[in-house]
This record gives C-alpha cells, sequence and structure tokens, in this order.
C-alpha cells in the first residue's frame, strides 16, 4: 500500500493545512487589527482555497483525510467489505496527522516571527460551540462519504473546501471539524488558537458528529459499497508506476 508514501502525505498535508489555518490568521490579525469580522473572512478564504489545492496534491496518494475522524470512518465504512482504509494503518494515519498538525502550527508561528513554541489562551467551549462542532463535522463526513459512494470523488476537493467554508460561518466554533488540527491549533497563542483546556470538548464533540455523518450517510446510501482510503477524496490510477487514467479503483 505504498506506507511511507501516504504517512509523509498525510503528515506534510496536515502540516501545510495548519500553516494555513494559523498563518492566515496571524496575518488576519496583523492586516485587520480590531476587525473581527474581516479577519475571519480572510482566515476562512485562505483556509478554503489552501484546502481544495492540498485535496488535490495529495489525494492521489493518500486520500488527503489529514482528517482522524476521516480516517476513522474510512476504516469503519469499509469493513463490511474489506475495502476501506486497513486497521494496521489507522494508528499510522492518525499519528502523521496529529504531529503534521502540530508542525504546521509551530511553522506558522515561525513564518511570522513569533516565538515558534506556544501554548494558545484562547478558550472556546460553550455549549453552542460544541454544537457547532457536531454539526460541521457531521457535515464534512456526509459531504465526503456521500460523494465517494455515488461515484463523485472527483468533486470532493471544491465540496470539502466549500463546506468548510460555509461553517466557518454559519457555526459558532468557526468549523474545527478536525481532532488534529484542534490539536495544532493548540500550540499558537494567536486568532485561530485553542486552550488546552478547550480542546477534550471539541474533539467529543467531533467524534460525536463523525458518527452522526457516517449513520446519515448510511441510511441514505444503503445499498452503496464503501470505497477505499486513496480514492476517498480523489480517484487515482490502480498503479502508481504506470497511471492509466481511464483506470481507477474505487475506495474511499
Amino acid at each position: 500500500m505504498n506506507g511511507p508514501r501516504r504517512l509523509l502525505a498525510e503528515f506534510v498535508g496536515t502540516a501545510l493545512l495548519v500553516a494555513v489555518v494559523v498563518g492566515s490568521g496571524i496575518a488576519a490579525q496583523q492586516l485587520s487589527p480590531g476587525q473581527v469580522g474581516l479577519q475571519l473572512l480572510e482566515n476562512s478564504m485562505a483556509t478554503v482555497f489552501g484546502l481544495a489545492v492540498l485535496i488535490l496534491v495529495f489525494g492521489p496518494v493518500s486520500g488527503a483525510h489529514f482528517n482522524p475522524v476521516v480516517s476513522v470512518a474510512d476504516w469503519l465504512a469499509g469493513r463490511r467489505h474489506d475495502t476501506g482504509l486497513p486497521g494496521s494503518a489507522l494508528g499510522g494515519y492518525i499519528g502523521a496527522q496529529t504531529l503534521g498538525a502540530i508542525t504546521g502550527a509551530v511553522l506558522a508561528n515561525a513564518m511570522f516571527d513569533q516565538p515558534a513554541l506556544q501554548i494558545s489562551t484562547h478558550h472556546r467551549v460553550t455549549t453552542g460551540h460544541l454544537l457547532g462542532e457536531v454539526v460541521a463535522t457531521a457535515g464534512l463526513i456526509a459531504v465526503i462519504f456521500a460523494l465517494a459512494r455515488t461515484g463523485r470523488a472527483a468533486l470532493s476537493a471544491a465540496a470539502v473546501a466549500a463546506w468548510i467554508g460555509a461553517a466557518y460561518w454559519f457555526t459558532s466554533s468557526t468549523s474545527f471539524a478536525n481532532p488534529a488540527v484542534t490539536v495544532g491549533r493548540i500550540f499558537s497563542d494567536t486568532f485561530a488558537g485553542i486552550a488546552p483546556a478547550s480542546a477534550p470538548g471539541f474533539i467529543a464533540a467531533q467524534i460525536a458528529g463523525a458518527a452522526l455523518g457516517l449513520g446519515l450517510v448510511a441510511l441514505l446510501y444503503p445499498a452503496t459499497a464503501a470505497t477505499v482510503a486513496d480514492d476517498i477524496v480523489v480517484p487515482h490510477p490502480t498503479d502508481h508506476s504506470n497511471p492509466d487514467p481511464n483506470s481507477t479503483r474505487r475506495h474511499r
């Protein structure tokens, strides 16, 4: 399964995603001081564009999960047909994503001449924030797996980025929707950061949202076989050494 290449793709992709989120948050604070709405607009736009590009770049290698709940959902969805992410790869994916997220936050801090190692003091947990994370994560999982199960995985880069961009604005939590990214954002005491005490609540809400989203997909598409990890976001050739654009294997 080209394990090292996949793990490298998940590590680098998640690192760059968090660098985009945190870096654009720092830039927004500096460019638009005191204008929180404008800061959020700048932060969300950068995230939408960055996420779409990262999915297109890394999707053909690892599936561009960049998110532990996506990887777990992929494993769960494919167990019956033995088509999802193998259980033996799940721990590696989650580890690569988490380490990548922390690396991305440190990189963003350093790029803006701030202390590389920081711990956020931005407390976020309220009932509304946690509900927002459930909704954002459920929607994310539903979008990804609905597209994969209906043969439209090639649209995932645009659709996933669009969902996250919208959820920045219609959820009170600004749509973290990702345990690894949540952990990474602990390490930047900036606009995009989250205090360590707030992270467990966010992660629990994300897990609940992922279960809800996967359950919804199972109800809506009960007769559709699950697809495998490396095609769940972007379909790619079966043989990486001899790519044939007319031959793809289905499995997110």
